[in-house]
């Protein structure tokens, strides 16, 4: 988790950085809640680290489907 790879930094410090809840933070983590791309551009921003290191896409996993 990037968050530890930044002293430890907690949920709530992150939120508070980024603008959001705690909880909004948790729920990214757990992968409950996508953010925005403007949230994700943030996150990315606080760790210096590209959007691509945060955020991986598994289209297998992915619940949209286009029909054939």
């Amino acid at each position: 988790m990037l968050r530890f790879l930044k002293g430890e930094m907690t949920q709530q410090q992150l939120g508070d950085e980024l603008g959001v809840t705690r909880q909004t933070v948790a729920a990214i983590e757990s992968g409950k809640y996508s953010p925005t791309l403007q949230l994700a551009f943030r996150i990315a921003n606080v760790f210096d680290v590209t959007l691509d290191e945060v955020f991986k896409y598994d289209p297998l996993n992915d619940q949209f489907k286009k029909k054939k």
